[in-house]
């Protein structure tokens, strides 16, 4: 039996933790992090049932590290660094062998470098394979919505960090032009020098409403706390792909915007009969990318560190989508704000969009 963990933590105090504890909906938000603060790491669940087709078994553990996003973007770095160990520490305790960083734990400070030196197990962000499924997930979808990829304008937010620059890549050899955006200018520029020999023009921009406005494909992945996609931002008949955690994309957008596709990047599911124990917005048997790509190399019994820091490689994207489709992990259709997305919804948006 091979044995993983996954770092799991709260994106709003309120809600997420009175999905354990009720009683602090009573609470005002600034209350229930001082207490969060001052909080141990916790074992959440039992991950029970994980088989590959291979004949492979696993099972896991959710640990939950007690900080919110802003929690993990405000405290001193070398406190969130301590809290993260410590949790990584209470997953080895149980058994596990390779722990998975979820959501912001996995972009703090220097993604994942400094946990897995202070770490007596293998750590991954999961990265690779939440970047293979949310390309896989969205070039999927816009032709679905009637766009072909090949002469997309597509459009990158949150280029500069890990995910972001990889999902460039693989976007500037697909669509026929790219626009990157992200806070850092110079950054972009950088990675622009870096793409050498791609057939899409691309473009940059500090801007997200500006980078965004002519693209038919999104893919955002950004670390913002809040949301930074409004509904007027995105052009009709659009896929936008939101992989990051909190999520880019405002509520609004699905409330008011009819004629655009909107997916969450990298809803797998997983083989075998499996029972996560905790209820994260999914349905049975399905989870995030990066708790899969921990999951995929407990299964293929690699107990190594295999995506950390700020870069994913092409190579791991390629090496992590064969482990999936070896072990039977699989796309698992679409999702938008926690609920499925059915083809009456996409064929709407498609017709709204003007596309027959």
């Amino acid at each position: 039996m091979e044995r993983f963990a996954f770092v799991i933590h709260p994106l709003s105090a309120k809600r997420d933790v009175a999905r354990k504890y009720p009683f602090v909906k009573l609470f005002p938000e600034s209350w229930i992090e001082w207490a969060l603060k001052h909080k141990s790491p916790m074992v959440v669940s039992h991950i029970t049932g994980v088989k590959s087709l291979t004949g492979a078994e696993a099972e896991g553990w959710f640990v939950g590290c007690p900080l919110t996003p802003r929690l993990l973007a405000n405290l001193p770095l070398e406190k969130v660094y301590e809290k993260i160990v410590d949790t990584v520490r209470l997953a080895e305790q149980v058994g596990a062998k390779i722990v998975g960083l979820g959501a912001h734990t996995s972009v703090v400070g220097d993604g994942g470098i400094t946990i897995a030196k202070r770490s007596n197990i293998a750590v991954t962000t999961g990265n690779s394979y939440t970047v293979a499924t949310g390309i896989e997930g969205s070039l999927k979808a816009a032709e679905m919505m009637g766009i072909d990829p090949s002469e997309a304008h597509a459009a990158v937010v949150g280029a500069a960090g890990s995910i972001g620059w990889t999902c460039s890549q693989v976007l500037a050899r697909t669509c026929s032009a790219l626009t990157m955006v992200d806070v850092s200018e110079d950054r972009l520029k950088e990675l622009v020098n870096q793409l050498g020999g791609v057939s899409a023009k691309v473009e940059t921009t500090t801007d997200v409403a500006e980078g965004i406005r002519d693209a038919d494909i999104v893919i955002t992945v950004s670390s913002a706390v809040e949301a930074i996609i409004q509904p007027q931002y995105i052009k009709r008949g659009a896929v936008v792909c939101d992989i990051a955690r909190p999520r880019d994309v405002s509520a609004r957008v699905v409330e008011e915007r009819d004629d655009v596709l909107v997916i969450e990047g990298g809803v797998v599911e997983v083989p075998g009969d499996v029972s996560f124990n905790f209820d994260f917005g999914f349905p049975p048997k399905t989870a995030y990318a990066c708790m899969s790509e921990t999951m995929i190399l407990a299964l293929e019994g690699r107990y190594e560190c295999y995506t950390l820091g700020k870069n994913v490689t092409i190579e791991q994207v390629e090496e992590i989508s064969r482990l999936a489709a070896k072990h039977g992990f699989r796309l698992a259709g679409f999702r938008s704000f926690e609920k499925p997305v059915t083809e009456e919804q996409i064929a709407r948006a498609r017709r709204n969009a003007g596309r027959s």
